[in-house]
């Protein structure tokens, strides 16, 4: 698979937190990074909080978070979710070729986009070329489904490499909770996994 030429390991990514092990976002243990900002505000989405680009973020380069990933040792991919990634598509590319490069880990993409969406938009296409899978669409509350990683059952599993399959996600947990060294409590998941939790990721210092 030909990527588009090499990105700016400079360019800023507004990240909302940053989980460097976990099994509720994909297959294995994957190293997770919430992007901070979705214009698309989806009703009912599971993570409101990452809705505004000007939250709670950080800004990070997309190689300070390349080397955090080669830093994480026994991992088995990569996870960008968020708020949508593929609004910052030029820090997606960037950092999805430098480990490419360096790494044989696999990479999952969650975006709101429909594939027709992503495939019509130059950007945000090279970004999501850099995936193994790109689960896509829209979520409808109305179509709730909670598992696999998709929210309701409109999203999609589109496949870019022969890495990973939908069976691949059928037993990734519902829902997970990660305490940091410092203390910091991370729950991420699908939003039925616990009663009255709103889902996405909640984070307590």
């Amino acid at each position: 698979m030909a990527l588009s030429r090499p990105a700016s390991l400079d360019t800023p990514w507004r990240v909302h937190a940053v989980v460097p092990r976990s099994r509720a976002n994909g297959p294995g243990v994957r190293f997770t990074i919430w992007s901070q900002g979705c214009a698309l505000g989806c009703p009912e989405c599971f993570n409101p909080r990452t809705h505004n680009p000007g939250g709670p973020a950080v800004t990070r380069s997309a190689g300070d978070l390349v080397e955090a990933v080669l830093a994480e040792v026994g991992i088995d991919g990569i996870t960008l979710t968020g708020g949508e990634p593929l609004e910052q598509p030029a820090a997606v590319v960037a950092f999805c070729q430098a480990v490419r490069a360096r790494t044989d880990l696999g990479i999952v993409i969650l975006s709101g986009f429909t594939r027709r969406e992503i495939e019509a938009d130059a950007a945000r296409a090279s970004a999501a070329e850099a995936a193994d899978m790109v689960i896509a669409g829209r979520y409808n509350a109305g179509r709730h489904l909670g598992s696999g990683l998709r929210g309701s059952d409109n999203k999609i599993y589109w496949a870019r490499t022969g890495r990973y399959t939908p069976a691949d996600f059928a037993a990734v947990p519902d829902m997970e909770i990660a305490v940091a060294p410092d203390g910091t409590i991370a729950i991420s998941g699908m939003p039925e996994a616990a009663a009255g939790w709103p889902g996405g990721l909640e984070a307590h210092g």
